[in-house]
């Protein structure tokens, strides 16, 4: 992938050209597919048996690391469906980034206010979910104010 000088918002791949915004939500979207499936993948999701459908009962550790729960995992997939779906148009595009980045940010928030053993708990999250969902949040906002509209205007400062 390489950029064009005389528009560098624009990706480009072989002869078709995508706006970077609409190709940060296709690769976000991917990104958040592949671990959607990676989590009902046993080895990739330690514990993977006692995996539940929700609730912070579930032992299940994608990487070893982050809880997981069949919920979880479909909340992952339907992101995913949507990032890979809303990249076929700036404006998608940009909403996916902006508004999903705002969920991620919600769900870093929940996170720490929510106890590790309480009911509410439902996702399930720990406290390396809770610091992802910060990363994962901050990340695609950034992501959909910096690349701009993708209509050829650059991003506004």
């Amino acid at each position: 992938m390489s950029y064009s000088s005389a528009h560098p918002w624009r990706a480009t791949a072989g002869m078709r050209t995508r706006p970077a915004l609409q190709t940060a939500a296709g690769v976000v979207g991917a990104v958040f597919l592949l671990l959607g499936i990676l989590g009902f993948i046993p080895g990739v999701t330690t514990d993977y048996d006692t995996m539940q459908f929700a609730g912070h009962n579930s032992q299940a550790m994608l990487f070893g690391v982050f809880q997981v729960s069949i919920l979880h995992n479909i909340v992952h997939l339907l992101f995913g469906i949507a990032g890979l779906s809303m990249m076929r148009s700036a404006i998608a595009a940009r909403t996916f980034l902006i508004g999903g980045g705002l969920v991620y940010l919600a769900l870093w928030i929940y996170g720490l206010i929510v106890g590790a053993d309480s009911a509410a708990n439902f996702v399930p999250l720990n406290s390396a979910d809770d610091w992802l969902h910060l990363g994962l949040g901050a990340g695609m906002i950034a992501l959909g104010f910096l690349l701009g509209t993708g209509r050829g205007e650059a991003p506004s400062r």
